[in-house]
């Protein structure tokens, strides 16, 4: 058996763990799953989930993060989500059950639908969210996800670590706002969906 090492990592929400194989996880985009149910499209996520502490699993570009409920203890939950990473990556197994990996919407398709009058806004506010505010969000094992822009409105989701965690409120409004209105003048709030 291939000798593999996975790392962990804290994340600012203490029920986050963010766990780095050593090499790529998802080609592109990030994908969320907050249940059980989400989970079926990803045999990965289903062993993970059938764990019965674990909340939420989020895939990024190199990494895993592993949500874990209330009261559980990550010195009992970590040794078996290791386990289960390694089995996966040593064996190479798909991410994704082969007829879900189509089954994933693509982000675009729900958002809230722009005013095409405001497309220079729009693309102003998405190359900001990746250029600026998705780098740092990934760091903490989470990603935001543009979701639209109406009225002065900016309409972001929060994914991974990201979406529970006490401090993403306040990352959303004051980090994201401020620097949204400073570079957009057009912006006057950003909302979680």
């Amino acid at each position: 058996m291939a000798h593999m090492l996975i790392e962990t990592e804290a994340t600012p929400n203490p029920a986050t763990l963010k766990f780095l194989p050593g090499r790529t996880v998802m080609e592109a985009g990030t994908r969320d799953f907050a249940s059980p149910e989400e989970a079926e499209a990803s045999p990965l996520a289903q062993a993970l989930f059938g764990l019965g502490d674990v909340t939420g699993v989020f895939f990024g570009r190199d990494f895993i993060s592993v949500t874990i409920a209330p009261g559980a203890e990550w010195r009992d939950a970590k040794p078996d989500i290791l386990g289960i990473l390694l089995d996966h990556f040593v064996a190479n197994m798909p991410l994704f059950h082969a007829a879900a990996a189509g089954f994933s919407v693509p982000a675009e398709s729900q958002d809230f639908g722009d005013n095409p009058e405001d497309a220079e806004i729009v693309a102003q506010i998405k190359e900001l969210i990746e250029t600026r505010v998705r780098p740092a969000v990934a760091n903490d094992g989470g990603d935001i996800v543009y979701r639209g822009f109406d009225a002065g409105k900016v309409y972001l989701q929060m994914q991974g670590a990201c979406s529970g965690c006490p401090s993403s409120t306040a990352t959303l409004k004051n980090g994201i706002e401020q620097l949204l209105k400073y570079y957009v003048p057009e912006v006057t709030e950003v909302r979680a969906v």
